[in-house]
């Protein structure tokens, strides 16, 4: 248990920026499923103007350091194999 005052501070922000960061994350994950759904779907111009959409999702998060860079540029990479397949 956190015994000095600065301890209790860091460990209430920690909560705190936690409960934000799965936000983040839950986004992404949302941004990605839309894209996904769209391509099992076999709708390529959906799922184009929603990858364009979750691009900016995914780096925003990326630069926010919730995820790694290279983990969004897998993200983006996979999901636009997937567009071009169609």
């Amino acid at each position: 248990m956190a015994n000095s005052a600065q301890a209790r501070k860091r460990a209430r922000q920690a909560v705190k920026q936690r409960t934000h960061n799965v936000s983040l994350r839950s986004t992404l994950r949302t941004a990605i499923k839309k894209v996904q759904k769209a391509i099992v779907a076999g709708d390529k111009t959906a799922a184009q103007a929603e990858f364009t959409q979750s691009m900016s999702v995914i780096d925003s998060i990326a630069d926010k350091k919730i995820i790694h860079k290279n983990k969004a540029a897998r993200h983006k990479s996979r999901l636009s194999a997937a567009i071009k397949a169609l």
